[in-house]
């Protein structure tokens, strides 16, 4: 094992889970299906998934898959109180939550649903949609609810009119969208920060500083860039459809990165996003 600071050195394993601010875990890595193909390439992507050890499945109603993810779970014969699956009300939807919500339950062909998440913090509504969130929460259906891409401003209005702090706040991060001021503010809140395109989408992957790190470490980009997140405490989905990248996502419990390492990969800020920037929301 290399990297061995005694403040850093992180006890992970596949099987790891992150306590949520109501007592419920969540699984710390997860295969994220955004841009999955839906039909036989998400399911395919998803039942091979779970045959490899992961137990965390997220995906929204805005992705069209969640039938196909509810095919790959029933037919993996997995319990399905050892699977984590997240969903997410997209942004036309919020005239009416609990519709929207039923329908990806259905859809999904569960009892139930882990995390059902804000999928952006529209304006006007989402507070409204939250308390409609909170109501199914309260009714069982729904374990846990949270946010997607909810800036330090959009979580401080929520937490004046809600009765209870989202679980999880799911934005993009990673060392080149290093989001310390959020990450920060979200700890202590209590809130845990869940990275999705932690991989970049495959756009800083050939960055030559990170594959001199990945190399030391004996690994890919794409795991050095996972760990890192991991080693922030931060939940991470890293998404693929592809069989051997699926497995290489989740090789990653077999080392950890040092503390000086960290410290360089930090570094690599420069505010770089794949997806839009919620910050242009009021």
């Amino acid at each position: 094992m290399q990297g061995k600071d005694v403040n850093l050195i992180k006890m992970l394993s596949i099987n790891t889970k992150v306590k949520l601010n109501n007592e419920i875990k969540i699984p710390i890595i997860g295969l994220g299906t955004y841009q999955a193909n839906p039909g036989k390439e998400t399911e395919n992507a998803v039942l091979y998934a779970l045959e490899n050890g992961y137990r965390h499945i997220d995906t929204a109603a805005y992705y069209r898959n969640e039938e196909y993810i509810g095919n790959a779970i029933k037919e993996s014969k997995i319990p399905r109180e050892e699977i984590f699956i997240t969903t997410k009300i997209w942004n036309d939807d919020h005239d009416n939550p609990e519709k929207a919500f039923y329908k990806s339950l259905e859809k999904l062909n569960l009892d139930y649903i882990d995390l059902y998440l804000i999928h952006w913090p529209v304006e006007n509504v989402r507070n409204r949609t939250w308390k409609v969130l909170e109501k199914i929460n309260e009714e069982g259906k729904c374990k846990c609810i949270g946010v997607s891409n909810y800036t330090i401003r959009h979580l401080k209005d929520l937490m004046k009119i809600s009765k209870t702090i989202p679980v999880i706040n799911q934005v993009e991060f990673s060392p080149f969208l290093y989001q310390k001021e959020l990450l920060d503010f979200c700890n202590k809140n209590k809130i845990v920060l869940e990275s999705y395109s932690p991989l970049t989408k495959g756009k800083r992957l050939n960055d030559k500083r990170l594959i001199e790190i990945a190399q030391k470490y004996n690994k890919t980009a794409a795991q050095i860039l996972i760990r890192w997140c991991l080693q922030h405490d931060v939940v991470v989905i890293p998404k693929s459809s592809n069989n051997e990248r699926i497995k290489e996502n989740i090789d990653v419990f077999d080392f950890n990165i040092s503390l000086k390492d960290m410290k360089l990969l930090d570094s690599f800020d420069e505010s770089y996003r794949t997806s839009w920037d919620p910050s242009k929301i009021e």
